[in-house]
């Protein structure tokens, strides 16, 4: 397989996967659109380097994360506060338990809203992706018990988040 081919075929494979990334990291509207263009614009420069052995998406993620850390230390003094969009459509459930889901995911993203960028992109790869840590930390270009304390940190800050919401507005999780 030539590599304009392996591209092509990593681009239609992994794109639904960065874009998710980058909505999960914060990226938002033409930002998030821009930046996964420029996401596989870095894979493409970096594919003859990548160790074809490794896994793809933790490598894809990698590439996301660093976008968006860029992206905010760039942008770190805007006014706007962009906020994810819970509208999430659940196939073949009823009305009432589409409203506790999209509560429960507007919740759950608001709480990643929260943490600090560091912690939340070891947090997705780890509890939302199922990455194991040592890939982690490699992808981050962290060491391994950076990445462990920034998931203890991130879930720590993310229950914190939620019991507080909880309290405020009177809701138990069934």
């Amino acid at each position: 397989m030539d590599v304009s081919t392996e591209l092509t075929a990593l681009y239609r494979a992994e794109f639904p996967y960065v874009w998710n990334v980058l909505y999960r990291l914060g990226a938002r509207g033409a930002e998030r659109e821009d930046m996964a263009q420029e996401a596989f614009v870095a894979a493409f420069r970096q594919w003859p380097g990548f160790d074809r052995a490794r896994p793809v998406k933790p490598w894809l993620f990698g590439i996301c994360y660093r976008l968006v850390r860029d992206f905010k230390r760039r942008h770190q003094n805007r006014f706007e506060q962009k906020r994810l969009d819970a509208n999430a459509r659940a196939p073949g459930v009823s009305a009432e338990e589409t409203v506790v889901l999209r509560e429960r995911l507007a919740l759950a993203a608001l709480a990643l809203e929260q943490l600090e960028l560091d912690r939340r992109a070891v947090f997705v790869m780890h509890d939302i992706d199922g990455h194991s840590m040592p890939v982690i930390a490699e992808e981050l270009g962290v060491p391994l018990n950076t990445a462990y304390s920034r998931l203890r940190l991130a879930r720590r800050d993310f229950n914190a988040f939620v019991a507080a919401q909880r309290a405020k507005t009177g809701t138990t999780d069934e």
